[in-house]
This record gives C-alpha cells, sequence and structure tokens, in this order.
C-alpha cells in the first residue's frame, strides 16, 4: 500500500480530482457434504478503481495491474471517459463537494484459527445431521474472507480500512414420500455472517446444529400444513432480515428513486417528496442505517468513496425521515443522505448501498408478544421471496412456521407464507421486540446495478408482531 500511495502521487493527472481505490482480498471455503469434505477453495483478489472529474465531466477505470504502467493505463482511460462526458451528464460533477478525510479503521480481528479444527468441526456437525435415513441431504460450511483497502485523492483523502468476514452456514433436507422439507442455519443468504472470528460461531449457535436443524427438519415433515387468513403474524430476526432488506433497503435507495435501476430491478414506490412526513409504518417503527456496530456484516468507518459514516435514521417513530443515498445522489436530489456510496469490488464504481440497515429494538419480551396472539403463526427462516419492481407488493416462504392459539404456541407448521403491501403491512406492527429478542444477520447476496454488483449488506432485528396480515400454507 506504500507503495500504491507512492505512484499515486506520481502519476494523478492535471485534472480537477482524481481518486485511487484499491482493494485487497483473501477468501477460502471450507465445506462439508454428506459428510465428505469437498475440494477447498481459496481466492486472491487485488486490483484499484481510478475516478477522474474534469471539467464537469465523470469517468472512471479499473485494472489488476498496479504497476506503474497498469496505473498509468488505467488514470488515461478515466481521464478519456472524463472529458468525453464532460457537459453531458446528469449532474455536473466539479460542483460536488469531495472528501479530504485521512485515517485508518480495522474491524474485530480474526484471531488465529486452525484449518484442521474446522475441519473437524464441520465433520462433526455434518454427521451429527444423520438423524435416519429420511435425511437425504446436509452439509455444513464455513467461508472467511480478509479485506484490506486503500483510498487516496488529490482532494488529500488518505483511508486504509481493513475487515475479517466469517459466513457460517448449516442445513439438513429431510423427505418422506413427496414431501420434502429443510431447516438451516441462517437461510439460503447466509444471514449470520457476520465481521469477527470464531467466536461467530458460538453467537451463531453452530456448535450443536445439526442435531437440531435435523430434527427440526423430521418433526416438520410430520406437522401440518400453514393455516390460510389474515391473522397475526410473529417474525423471528432470521426472516425479518430479508424483509427488512426487500419493503425497506431496496425502496428508499436514493439511485433507485431517482431512476437508476429502473430497466434493471425495478424502481421505488417510494418519491422525493415523502421524506419528512410520509407514514412508512407504525409508531413502534425505528429503522437506522448504523454502520458503527463493529460486529455487523457491513461495518465501516468511512464509505468507498472516503466520506465519513455515522448511524442515522432512517425512519423514527414510522415517518420516513432520509434516503440510502450517498454524496453524489444526494446533490442530485438535493437531499440529505448517508455515506453508503459503495463497491462490490475494486472493478466495480460505487453506487447507493445499503450497509447496515438495522431495526431498532422496543420493549416487549418474547412471552409476552406471543401471551397476546389469539389466534395466529411464528415464522422464522426465509426460503423464497417474491416482490414487484416497485418493492412494494411482496410475498415471502419460510422454512418454519408454529402455530399461536390463546396465547400460547401449539404445536409446528409446514410451508408458512405470507404477503402484503409494504406501507400497509408496516402500519400493521403493533409489538417489537426487546433486546433479548435482537439479532445481527446479513447477507454476502446483494444483488443491485449495471454492471452488475454482489455485495455484503448487514440487517439486524428484535422479533416482531404484525396484525391482520395474509397468511396462507402451501397446500394445493
Amino acid at each position: 500500500m506504500d507503495k500504491v500511495r507512492a505512484l499515486f502521487k506520481q502519476l494523478a493527472p492535471a485534472a480537477d480530482f482524481c481518486s485511487l481505490r484499491v482493494v485487497d482480498e483473501s477468501s477460502e471455503q471450507l465445506r462439508v457434504r454428506q459428510n465428505i469434505l469437498q475440494p477447498l477453495s481459496t481466492s486472491r483478489n487485488r486490483g484499484a478503481m481510478v475516478t477522474v472529474i474534469h471539467q464537469g465531466g465523470y469517468g472512471y477505470a479499473a485494472t489488476s495491474d498496479l504497476s506503474p504502467a497498469g496505473l498509468q493505463e488505467a488514470i488515461d482511460r478515466a481521464l478519456h471517459w472524463a472529458q468525453v462526458s464532460a457537459g453531458r451528464s446528469v449532474i455536473d460533477y466539479g460542483s460536488i463537494q469531495q472528501t479530504a478525510a485521512t485515517g485508518s479503521y480495522s474491524g474485530p480481528a480474526a484471531a488465529g484459527w486452525s484449518r484442521k479444527d474446522l475441519i473437524g468441526l464441520l465433520m462433526q456437525e455434518a454427521r451429527d445431521c444423520k438423524l435416519d435415513e429420511r435425511i437425504v441431504d446436509w452439509y455444513a460450511s464455513i467461508g472467511t474472507t480478509r479485506s484490506e483497502q486503500l483510498y487516496l485523492s488529490t482532494a488529500g483523502a488518505d483511508i486504509h480500512q481493513e475487515f475479517h468476514y466469517i459466513i457460517p452456514n448449516m442445513a439438513a433436507t429431510a423427505n418422506q414420500g413427496v414431501d420434502t422439507q429443510t431447516r438451516s442455519l441462517g437461510g439460503q443468504y447466509n444471514g449470520f455472517c457476520r465481521q469477527g472470528g470464531m467466536e461467530v460461531l458460538q453467537q451463531a449457535g453452530f456448535y450443536g446444529a445439526g442435531k437440531r436443524l435435523a430434527a427440526e427438519a423430521l418433526d416438520l415433515l410430520a406437522a401440518p400444513n400453514c393455516p390460510s387468513g389474515k391473522m397475526d403474524l410473529l417474525l423471528m430476526p432470521e426472516q425479518m432480515m430479508l424483509q427488512i432488506h426487500e419493503s425497506i433497503g431496496h425502496p428508499v435507495e436514493l439511485d433507485r428513486i431517482l431512476g437508476d435501476e429502473r430497466n434493471f430491478a425495478g424502481t421505488s414506490f417510494v418519491t422525493l417528496d415523502m421524506f419528512g412526513h410520509f407514514k412508512y409504518g407504525s409508531d413502534l417503527f425505528n429503522v437506522s442505517y448504523d454502520p458503527g456496530r463493529a460486529e455487523q456484516f457491513a461495518s465501516y468507518r468511512w464509505d468507498d468513496e472516503g466520506h465519513a459514516a455515522e448511524k442515522s435514521y432512517v425512519i423514527r417513530n414510522g415517518v420516513l425521515e432520509r434516503p440510502l443515498g450517498g454524496h453524489v445522489s444526494q446533490a442530485r436530489a438535493g437531499i440529505a443522505g448517508v455515506a453508503n456510496s459503495r463497491a462490490c469490488d475494486w472493478n466495480r464504481p460505487p453506487i447507493d448501498r445499503m450497509a447496515n440497515l438495522n431495526i431498532e429494538p422496543g420493549k416487549t419480551p418474547l412471552a409476552d408478544m406471543i401471551a397476546s396472539v389469539e389466534y395466529g403463526v411464528l415464522m422464522d427462516t426465509n426460503v423464497s421471496w417474491s416482490i414487484d419492481d416497485s418493492r412494494n407488493k411482496f410475498q415471502f416462504g419460510c422454512e418454519y412456521g408454529q402455530l399461536i392459539q390463546d396465547g400460547e404456541l401449539k404445536g409446528l407448521v409446514k410451508n408458512p407464507n405470507y404477503r402484503g403491501i409494504s406501507e400497509s403491512f408496516w402500519r400493521s406492527l403493533k409489538a417489537v421486540g426487546n433486546e433479548s429478542t435482537f439479532s445481527v444477520m446479513g447477507t454476502p447476496f446483494c444483488g443491485k446495478g449495471e454492471p452488475s454488483q454482489v455485495i455484503r449488506v448487514g440487517h439486524a432485528s428484535p422479533a416482531c408482531l404484525f396484525e391482520k396480515v395474509d397468511v396462507f400454507g402451501g397446500q394445493v
């Protein structure tokens, strides 16, 4: 990184502004499926993105060649595109204030672990999944990534950040006749991903999960289908993660509101005139953008364009306050946002992305929420989802359900689903769980943008209780 700093000083062009963002990541994936260790997967990914602003135009170019010649070629290409786009862009990029921030940040450390010990753990959990012959598929996996990032600019920015990510996952699938049920740890979106080390496995309940997940999958085979009708719905954090992601996160991304995703992943039902007064949810509904929760998957001190990140409320007491928009989108829209200009890799430009988007805990214990329900269903762990191209109407399916009747949990139900419309759904929120129900979740699989970007996001939430939700089962 010191060599890159010296090269940037030497090669920076005679332009109004130039930045260099370097990303160096090393990853490893360990996986055991059906008691067989799968081939070890390791990767090293390193490169740089150059951004140039000149006479109001904007250009960028990426390279994996960090030699003087490689960086010079990328700088020349970025400068060319800035010159070509001058006077033709949706905004005068030269009018946007650039940061001169300096500093360094390191997320929670990944304390030393032995590959041998991790493989032993995966083998043990996998063996424990095979409770009987009805378990037809099972796996356990752990992925780790170390990421080092450097951001430099001719405005004076010099920011170094380092992150350690861990992604534990496990699943067991049971089959009997035509019925197949799966229970997983965090769902298909690897929900228990966090920053840190081996402590994350303990926090995620990884130890001993093999037997538990397999037993739950078998129990679901014998369970009745989820009932259908309008009823109370109690969502646990593993499902709240995707509910937050799809019906809050994507709709309030500012570049999407401005139309940037229209031809790829849809627009948003949210419009600029809603901020400051639109009632997105009930009075109990408080949503924060919080990049400062160190263990969460998308925590950072500065975004990928060097702007300082701090906790801000997106929705407070049910009212929509601000969008998820970085400094460029804020200038375009004339509205305050947050520091969430983020790129998935060195070869992609930063765009407005969810980071840590969390529902703040309330005051209600889980037992009290259950006791308040006359008839409803508890659902946990997403298995399917669908949402319209304005991020408004949605339908979700879960792995696991429990019937609630007369204030008591009455037993399992399988194939639980629910649907709704974003604003009426969040307005039906009638209880928010306290800290004891709160869990830090996330996913490495948030897709957006052209060219496509798949990025890490975090979603923490307590259990939440909704009333008069359209619930239905999987029966024909």
